[in-house]
């Protein structure tokens, strides 16, 4: 059975004339029915969230704290709901959004009520007189999530920019709607002043551009591939529009000669194969000092073959489905070009055929490719599915220079047992985020983006806070 979404302008569900289908990974079956908005679709949104903009933001900080806040206590008190959809929707193990995604999008709508509060400009005198600066808010801005994280990186965008006193036109992934169309209705249901969040659905060409473009959206913040951050890019350059765009990546895993963590080994899976690999984060080039080659590749063959791939329903599921035909296809194509270009593949590289309802599903083996060097695609161009390659390094200069070959620029983490060295190359590595001895540990206060190829712009704590409003600095001459 399937059941059809609804649009959510100026407070109101709002049923569509077309429908796109929503497809279960794990099955291959059709289990609902995203709108297929328009660019009418957007204008109607988009002037939703103009009108209710001047009181949303009148509001004061703490006001505006409380509706996050309430927003959050019904996500919480739903989580399994979302948590079941969540896994449905995008094809993840239960258990993951269960205990991770879930509540880390109620974290992210409680950790942005409390910046609500916190937040603050600076003053300066003694120079030329009394200067103090107003942080305002944009109006009408412009969220648009991806298919990877649906509700997580969804309320990473609209949080901050509800708190910060703006006004949203949301659009999450037509591949992964059904949270997001959730959230919608709860914000409804906790009586969120009509227009305040807007959610529209649809494909990217039309309603992503339609958005985008649109005079009134005074900011676009952006997740997904980095060739639609460059249309984007082209769009807001010339129109001097507001753009943050958190982009793709190719993250290198690095482990030095004297890496001594006990969790070195799961963590380096974890980081590969976590979501299937469909996490922007993960680390898909796996650089190991040679002494410790053979160890490390042999250590994870043997966590990639123990994974259990399978219905994300079911709790002994470790990995589920890639989300789509399509980018099944695309990863298994990227696993044969591998083969062409001299990889050798050690684990996985092919379908994996369940029984019963998953008998249809988009399942693909944990993969670990060897034998290619730093300038063949296979590890120059993202993948974004369950496949890791391995290269050895023998000097840190070496490692250095692996690490950093290629467009891209978002993320590594490195392993070693000498302060020195971990300081040493999380300065030299071209990304901006380092994890040293640790893999995707999330301090919300911090900056969180990438460069090159990888994005513009930085989310999370007071970036996003900054992003989301405009500075007016005030100078008063004092006698």
């Amino acid at each position: 059975m399937t059941f059809s979404l609804t649009h959510l302008i100026g407070g109101a569900s709002v049923a569509a004339a077309r429908h796109l289908p929503v497809y279960d990974p794990a099955s291959g079956e059709i289990h609902a029915q995203c709108p297929d908005g328009d660019a009418a679709t957007v204008a109607a949104a988009v002037d939703a969230a103009a009108q209710a903009a001047p009181a949303w933001s009148a509001l004061p900080a703490s006001q505006r704290a409380r509706w996050l806040h309430r927003l959050a206590d019904a996500l919480e008190a739903r989580l399994e709901e979302f948590a079941r959809a969540e896994s449905q929707d995008a094809g993840k193990p239960l258990a993951l959004a269960r205990e991770v995604e879930i509540p880390r999008a109620v974290s992210n709508l409680r950790f942005f009520a409390a910046a609500a509060t916190q937040f603050a400009s600076e003053a300066h005198h003694g120079e030329a007189g009394l200067n103090y600066t107003l942080r305002l808010p944009l109006g009408a801005v412009a969220c648009i999530s991806p298919w990877n994280l649906p509700l997580y990186l969804f309320t990473w965008k609209v949080a901050p920019a509800l708190a910060a006193g703006n006004t949203v036109v949301g659009k999450p992934s037509e591949i992964t709607p059904v949270t997001a169309w959730m959230l919608g209705e709860l914000s409804r249901e906790i009586g969120l002043p009509p227009g305040v969040l807007n959610i529209v659905h649809g494909r990217g060409p039309e309603v992503g551009t339609a958005l985008v473009e649109h005079s009134s959206i005074k900011a676009v913040s952006f997740t997904g591939s980095t060739a639609v951050g460059r249309r984007i890019a082209a769009h807001c350059g010339p129109a001097l529009k507001k753009m943050s765009l958190e982009l793709g990546g190719k993250n290198p895993s690095i482990v030095f000669a004297d890496a001594a963590h006990p969790q070195l080994h799961d963590t380096l899976a974890r980081a590969a194969f976590q979501n299937s690999g469909q996490i922007c984060l993960c680390g898909s080039r796996l650089l190991v000092h040679r002494s410790r080659y053979t160890e490390v590749r042999d250590a994870l063959v043997t966590r990639a073959q123990a994974l259990r791939v399978g219905d994300p329903l079911d709790p002994a599921t470790t990995q589920g489905p890639m989300v789509s035909q399509a980018h099944y296809d695309k990863v298994l194509a990227c696993i044969q070009r591998a083969r062409d270009e001299g990889g050798r593949v050690l684990v996985g590289g092919e379908r994996v055929q369940l029984e019963g309802r998953c008998r249809d599903g988009w399942f693909i083996a944990p993969t670990i490719i060897e034998g290619l060097g730093p300038d063949c695609a296979t590890n120059r161009e993202e993948i974004f599915g369950p496949v890791v390659t391995l290269q050895a390094f023998d000097e840190f200069d070496e490692a250095i220079a692996l690490a950093n070959a290629g467009d891209y620029g978002l993320a590594a983490n490195l392993w070693t047992a000498n302060l020195d060295t971990a300081h040493r190359a999380a300065a030299q590595l071209r990304c901006g985020i380092v994890w040293i001895n640790s893999w995707l540990m999330r301090d919300l206060r911090t900056p969180f983006g990438g460069m090159g190829a990888s994005g513009i712009g930085r989310e999370g704590g007071l970036e996003a806070m900054r992003f989301f409003t405009e500075p007016k600095n005030i100078c008063v001459a004092l006698p």
